[in-house]
């Protein structure tokens, strides 16, 4: 099998090396402390995931490059950029966009090649008693989208995708809960729509089991359909406890190599289909992250091996 070396993205959900824990989605720059920094880069990883909204927090462009620039220094570099939400919420669709615009700005200002976003909106009818996930509904799902939805969204992301060529950065929409693009079939189905060389899917395929009480594809089933189209891959493990009486699923992150879903299987397929991008792993967000991740991108890095022989 033709092999090029896998690269390793932290996609972290919390920054936590003493004496700071910080919450990753409100994160600024100061608060990615050496110390944090210092963590990631002797974990093994090639770059970090970033939100837009820490960019914002600098408050200028040269801000930004200084950060990015100390990012760098510490082997820690900024490689994707993480985007807002839903495109097609009428309530945050224009913030929204606006979110994936300045984006796209600062991986041009760093040199980011990717900028991810997903098209999940704040819950509507929110039920008492945990997530809105996990049951027998799903806000915005693609079972129950039309598709001139589909076709709206394409001309944003086609949009968006032209002006990411410009500057050699791809666009990636990750398959999300909550969302139109939630499976293999509408993943597919966007990646035809705004059909652009530089546009994609991130495969975050733990969504999948996230979404109803009872998944509606395995992540085995939807990795041989999504590798082909992926330009970006958040991974992360889960457990499923079901409760049918309550029409109700609870669902936890795991380490990669404990959860339900077969990293060995899923790994072979993204490099049969010739996936050759980033690999995040998708931080934990409580419990000792260094742990749990640590352990994941071990994890990976041994199947990379074990396939490669």
């Amino acid at each position: 099998m033709a092999w090029l070396t896998m690269k390793y993205c932290y996609a972290p959900r919390r920054q936590a090396a003493f004496p700071d824990v910080f919450e990753t989605w409100t994160a600024t720059p100061d608060q990615h402390t050496d110390a944090f920094l210092k963590r990631v880069a002797d974990t093994g990883y090639d770059g970090l995931e970033i939100g837009a909204v820490t960019f914002d927090a600098a408050g200028s462009d040269s801000a930004v490059v200084e950060f990015s620039d100390r990012l760098r220094e510490r082997g820690t570099p900024c490689v994707v950029v993480r985007a807002g939400g839903s495109l097609l919420e009428a309530k945050t669709a224009a913030i929204n966009r606006d979110v994936l615009d300045r984006s796209l700005h600062y991986a041009r200002l760093i040199g980011a090649r990717v900028v991810t976003g997903n098209m999940m909106a704040p819950p509507r009818n929110y039920r008492m008693g945990g997530d809105p996930w996990g049951r027998p509904t799903a806000q915005d799902a693609s079972r129950s989208a039309r598709i001139y939805l589909f076709e709206r969204l394409a001309d944003d992301l086609r949009a968006a995708s032209d002006v990411a060529a410009e500057n050699s950065i791809t666009v990636s929409l990750e398959l999300h809960q909550q969302s139109p693009v939630d499976n293999s079939w509408s993943a597919k189905l966007i990646h035809d729509l705004v059909d652009r060389t530089n546009f994609g899917i991130n495969a975050d395929l733990g969504n999948i089991l996230w979404n109803y009480d009872e998944p509606e594809e395995t992540a085995e089933e939807a990795v041989d359909v999504i590798g082909p189209i992926s330009v970006y891959w958040h991974c992360k493990n889960v457990v499923r406890v079901n409760h049918p009486e309550n029409q109700r699923t609870v669902a936890w992150k795991v380490s990669l190599a404990q959860g339900e879903m077969d990293y060995r299987y899923l790994m072979s397929s993204m490099i049969g289909s010739g996936y050759d991008g980033y690999i995040a792993i998708e931080g934990g967000r409580i419990g000792d992250q260094w742990h749990m991740d640590t352990t994941s991108l071990a994890y990976l890095k041994s199947l990379e091996r074990e396939m490669a022989e």
